[in-house]
Order: structure tokens, then C-alpha cells, then sequence
């Protein structure tokens, strides 16, 4: 397979992932980004452990991965440990309605 070629195969897994995306978002009601992935989740509970530097440990319920090469994205449980930035927003369900 050639540069092009895989070019072309990644954009076209990309372009299903967002499509993907788009028809999911609905279902969850956070977006969860951390330094290694994006998910979407129906429960997160973040702890914090120790102070330098202090370890975020994130646990998500019922998710969505963002990574085009996975085969199921849908997944039960997330657990994330990180020494870096997490982001959590709660989606506004009002915006995310057809």
C-alpha cells in the first residue's frame, strides 16, 4: 500500500468516525477529552490521588471512544490515569436535538 493509498484509507476511516460521532452524540451526556483520547460518556467520577504531581484518575460509564482503528467503540467502562490535563464538559442536550 502506498502514502496515497493510506491517506485515502484514513480519510475515509475519519470521515466515518465523524459521521459516527454525529449520530451518537445524543445518546451521552459528557464529553470527556484527555491528552491520549476523546470519549463520550453517560457518568464520569474523577478522582484526585497524591499532590506532586497529582494523578487525575477518570472513570467513565457507558462510552464512546474516538479512535478511528478500534472495531467497537461502545464500551461499558473507562478507566484513565493521567499526570495531564482532563477536560469534562456536560453537553447541553438542548443544542444536540434534531
Amino acid at each position: 500500500m502506498g502514502d496515497e493509498e493510506l491517506d485515502d484509507y484514513e480519510a475515509t476511516l475519519e470521515l466515518a468516525l465523524v459521521q459516527e460521532y454525529k449520530a451518537v452524540v445524543g445518546m451521552f451526556h459528557y464529553a470527556v477529552e484527555t491528552d491520549r483520547r476523546f470519549y463520550l460518556a453517560n457518568d464520569v467520577q474523577v478522582e484526585i490521588r497524591g499532590t506532586e504531581p497529582p494523578l487525575v484518575e477518570v472513570t467513565l460509564t457507558d462510552a464512546w471512544v474516538w479512535d478511528m482503528y478500534r472495531a467497537a467503540r461502545f464500551v461499558p467502562s473507562v478507566r484513565v490515569l493521567t499526570f495531564r490535563d482532563v477536560n469534562i464538559e456536560r453537553l447541553p442536550k438542548e443544542d444536540l436535538e434534531p
